[in-house]
């Protein structure tokens, strides 16, 4: 099955197992995965984003 190129940020934060809010203390920080606003409002993650935002923090650890 071919994974979404765009995700919708509760399957982020499910797929980090992260609160929302602290998704967004970490974005303030600038140590989270690019955030897509769409036209309507919607935020969206790249998979490509989230992917390369893993590897960096499992390069970290």
């Amino acid at each position: 099955m071919a994974r979404p190129q765009m995700l919708r940020l509760p399957e982020v934060l499910d797929e980090i197992g992260m609160s929302r809010a602290a998704f967004y203390r970490m974005r303030a920080r600038g140590q989270a995965p690019r955030l897509q606003k769409l036209p309507n409002g919607q935020i969206r993650v790249r998979r490509a984003d989230l992917d390369s935002w893993w590897e960096t923090c499992a390069s970290a650890v």
